[in-house]
């Protein structure tokens, strides 16, 4: 059975690491729509299509979320989408230079699918999307 693209919502200010991630999806040929934020609130605003954003529809099956942001940063962005009934079904997977503890403790209590520390080639986004797209083939991630 042919599946069907899934939307995938990539959350990261720096635009340097925003592009080796979509090189890298690209490059792992994935099935995808791939929408992209700058912070928190922008990424909110397009999960709800509020203040002048086209809401992502349908909603993205994936985010893939930086922690360190203006704005609204990761953790702020977690609780804000947990709280929301239509949004918090959302699997989140967290990319961040942080290997602080705590960061990664209030992360997965706010039930993220997977916290991983940003690798610093290509090659190194390349096998994270390599697992993560193993994982979403054998969950319902991958369907639908």
């Amino acid at each position: 059975m042919e599946s069907k693209p899934i939307n995938i919502l990539h959350i990261e200010d720096d635009a340097v690491d925003s592009m080796v991630m979509e090189r890298a999806l690209k490059k792992c040929d994935l099935k995808m729509n791939l929408f992209k934020s700058t912070n928190g609130m922008e990424a909110l605003d397009m999960l709800r299509g509020l203040n002048g954003k086209e809401k992502i529809n349908p909603l993205p099956r994936i985010i893939l979320l930086d922690l360190n942001m203006p704005k609204m940063n990761g953790i702020e962005f977690l609780r804000e989408l947990r709280a929301d009934p239509e949004l918090r079904h959302i699997s989140v997977f967290v990319m961040t230079t942080s290997s602080d503890e705590q960061d990664r403790t209030e992360a997965h209590n706010l039930n993220v699918a997977g916290y991983m520390i940003k690798p610093l080639t290509l090659d190194g986004y390349t096998s994270i999307i390599s697992v993560l797209n193993a994982y979403w083939k054998i969950t319902d991630l991958g369907q639908s």
